[in-house]
């Protein structure tokens, strides 16, 4: 097939680019005597014993991976590292992958300890920004500067928030300050807690329950226990957040067992529960059973009386259980619901332009050819895909021209890529791969030219 033979082409161009930078920068990588003393502070690191790491730092001095040696050293005893000696070691390894992560592990204490006025100064230097409770806080510090709160600040926190699958302090701190701003809602609390349990992280539900009805607390903890208990121990629920305890037991045995999760939900708590809350929990239902291939899929989303109050997750998997079925109409308002992110991403704009195709119309196979050509390239498969249905071929990119002297010397040059490529070489490729994708991506702002 054509698009098999891209993807080998795609390999084997990457394979003989990643050669000839090792082969350009080998040269500059000089087997070291000390590879064995890395070895063991990786072991280390990994295993939390700080003395060893101490005792053999000094050995990887003047290593090339000495900034990885130094590292793990300073991280694994961060909480009683000085402010002095996190500056001397930015300093000393500036410019470095390890000096941008040891920033970000440096930035998240600072807001643990809520040193606001800290995490404001060093916060700016940080060129990766790639951890979401660095991001949090950064939002956090901002509003106490400002002393207010704003929509773009809550829109950003609850991006962070949701994303987040584990307990975290950087964006639960800053969502309970906004929702006493009354820029995040209880329903946006909720609605993580629902998220947490969903993704059986009973610690970050918990935190969402303590930051919108304290005094439930202890409830939760009682159905994170036995949620099948909980429900058995109650015969009437009229509060909000008993309501949503409810709605969290029933998500909680919705995970192992939608059919229970269903006959609870028909049989007794339906009723008792809101329009959106019922849709969340067959929404969940649904999903479980819909990855699961049961055929009873659709008829759990059938319940579903407002597609947008479900999850793009189970928005998702309800397009998937239609596409089972056939069912093109239910396709096309599946999709219709998503989320604006939602809506953007290449799989879910392909099959809702398939679903208008099907549907027929010229209003709608115009939109569907709009839908097209806004993904159609050879980024992926739904991207490629999508220019089949427009009569096109996937073709092979042009050649890049030939590396120049100077860019070869460059590389040679490159710590960044010495580190990577040395890493690998002794067997720290984890370490390797993320010092080259720094390198090449990270360090200057757009990537290496």
């Amino acid at each position: 097939m054509q698009f098999r033979s891209i993807l080998a082409s795609r390999r084997n161009l990457l394979s003989l680019l990643f050669l000839t930078a090792t082969a350009l920068l080998q040269p500059a990588c000089a087997q070291n005597r000390n590879d064995d003393v890395l070895l063991q502070m990786k072991q280390a690191a990994q295993r939390g014993d700080r003395a060893r790491l101490t005792a053999l730092l000094p050995q990887a001095r003047g290593h090339v991976l000495e900034p990885w040696a130094a590292y793990w050293e300073l991280k694994a005893r961060l909480n009683e590292a000085t402010p002095q000696e996190v500056q001397d070691f930015l300093a000393r390894y500036a410019g470095s992958y390890q000096e941008d992560r040891l920033r970000n592990d440096w930035l998240l204490l600072l807001g643990q300890r809520r040193d606001w006025e800290a995490f404001g100064t060093m916060h700016p230097a940080f060129r990766m920004g790639d951890d979401a409770q660095v991001r949090c806080y950064a939002i956090l510090v901002d509003m106490l500067r400002s002393g207010n709160a704003t929509a773009a600040h809550a829109d950003e926190v609850r991006r962070n928030w949701f994303a987040q699958r584990d307990n975290d302090d950087g964006c639960a701190t800053a969502a309970d300050r906004l929702v006493s701003a009354r820029m995040l809602s209880p329903n946006d609390v909720w609605k993580k807690a629902r998220l947490a349990i969903e993704a059986n992280r009973p610690q970050a539900a918990r935190t969402a329950v303590t930051i919108a009805a304290p005094d439930a607390v202890a409830l939760f903890d009682e159905l994170n226990g036995s949620a099948a208990r909980f429900l058995g121990g109650r015969a009437f629920v009229a509060a909000k957040s008993r309501k949503e305890l409810v709605v969290l037991a029933l998500i909680k045995i919705a995970m192992a067992d939608p059919e229970q999760a269903a006959s609870q939900l028909e049989s007794k708590w339906g009723p008792m529960l809101t329009p959106e809350e019922r849709n969340w929990v067959w929404g969940t239902i649904g999903r479980q059973a819909a990855g699961k291939l049961s055929p009873q899929a659709m008829g759990y989303f059938a319940n579903v009386t407002k597609n947008s109050d479900l999850s793009d997750d189970m928005l998702g998997w309800k397009t998937r259980a239609a596409l089972r079925a056939g069912d093109w109409k239910e396709v096309q308002a599946a999709t219709a619901a998503m989320s604006a992110d939602g809506k953007q991403d290449p799989t879910w704009v392909y099959w809702r332009a398939r679903s208008l195709q099907v549907a027929g119309g010229n209003e709608r196979r115009a939109e569907a050819q709009r839908l097209f050509e806004g993904i159609a390239g050879t980024r992926g498969f739904y991207e490629l895909l999508a220019l089949e249905e427009l009569g096109q071929r996937a073709a092979m990119p042009t050649r890049p021209a030939p590396l120049t002297a100077e860019e070869k010397n460059n590389a040679r040059l490159n710590p960044g890529l010495n580190r990577g490529l040395y890493a690998i070489t002794i067997g720290l490729r984890a370490e390797g791969t993320r010092e080259w994708n720094y390198a090449t991506n990270l360090h200057d702002k757009g990537g290496m030219d």
